[in-house]
């Protein structure tokens, strides 16, 4: 619940809101359809931490039959996930960091087929990490804090703190912190 909670409230504060929401502010929010993805999602993740895999697949299932997403609920995603648009994005990451977006038509997954959730074949997503529309990350890449993946980048290596990796296949470009908080 916290981390649904901290989806949310970063939605709406990308909207200006900076009051923290009220139980039922959260739960009339979380009917909002940007933020049912998250909603399945993190019913999936409580599911699955709770033994109950029936239950997270059928959550799994609603996600991409409704929004077109397939996340799996083996995924460990932090709070903070922002995903404006969902249509044909699959997260089959390793790990994501809190605070990230996630735009439409991305992949994160395993460079070969990997139909048993090998963790060590999948890419980890680090804090704060902004993914464009289209982007693919694949194999065993760490993508580390406050990097940005543009539009359609195809990422086969790591992208270091602050590093902007654009082009098929990506090519790396480091900016400072201050650089990052400016543009």
């Amino acid at each position: 619940m916290n981390k649904l909670r901290l989806d949310v409230e970063r939605y709406y504060m990308m909207r200006g809101r900076v009051a923290p929401l009220t139980t039922l502010q959260l739960v009339v929010r979380c009917l909002n359809p940007r933020l049912m993805p998250n909603v399945l999602l993190r019913a999936a993740e409580f599911f699955h931490a709770h033994h109950l895999g029936v239950f997270a697949k059928i959550c799994a299932a609603l996600n991409m039959i409704f929004f077109g997403i397939e996340v799996s609920p083996l995924v460990e995603i932090g709070g903070g996930l922002s995903l404006p648009h969902t249509v044909g994005t699959v997260i089959g990451a390793a790990s994501i960091g809190k605070n990230c977006t996630i735009l439409q038509g991305v992949t994160l997954g395993s460079s070969e087929p990997d139909m048993g959730y090998t963790k060590s074949l999948r890419p980890v997503v680090g804090n704060d990490v902004y993914i464009g529309a289209g982007a693919k990350i694949v194999g065993a890449v760490v993508v580390s804090d406050y990097a940005k993946i543009g539009a359609n980048a195809v990422v086969l290596c790591d992208v270091p703190e602050y590093g902007v990796a654009v082009g098929v296949p990506a090519k790396i470009k480091l900016r400072s912190a201050v650089e990052s908080k400016v543009g």
